[in-house]
């Protein structure tokens, strides 16, 4: 889906001089994956700026996210015991698809992946 985004955004950027940048925009979502509208940035935007709130105990816990094209890269990870609010900011279009709260966790999902298809191919034989 990214590719074919790219593909039909850099047609539309072509005939410009100026050159595209684009961001995943949403406002105040509790899931990401309502945060996938790709939105075309003003010319003064340099990040893509994603938001991520949460708070609550036990059972009334939730969680917001926020994305959106922005001039400048606001650095905020602050933890108040019952809420949390951090940024993040990417340079390049379509950079802040993912919702994740930071890379490491990201990166700790695909090497179980990798590990577990290992495992499986060992056992099976393949």
């Amino acid at each position: 889906m990214q590719i074919f985004l790219l593909v039909e955004t850099a047609g539309l950027c072509a005939p410009f001089s100026v050159a595209c940048f684009w961001c995943y925009t949403c406002n105040d979502e509790p899931s990401n994956w309502n945060c996938v509208k790709a939105t075309k940035c003003a010319d003064t935007d340099k990040y893509c700026l994603t938001i991520y709130a949460s708070g609550g105990i036990g059972d009334k816990k939730g969680q917001r996210i926020t994305k959106k094209c922005s001039p400048v890269c606001p650095q905020t990870n602050l933890n108040l015991g019952v809420a949390a609010i951090s940024t993040s900011c990417c340079e390049h279009s379509f950079c802040n698809l993912s919702g994740a709260s930071s890379v490491k966790t990201s990166y700790l999902v695909m090497a179980t992946g990798i590990l577990a298809s290992l495992i499986y191919s060992l056992r099976t034989g393949l």
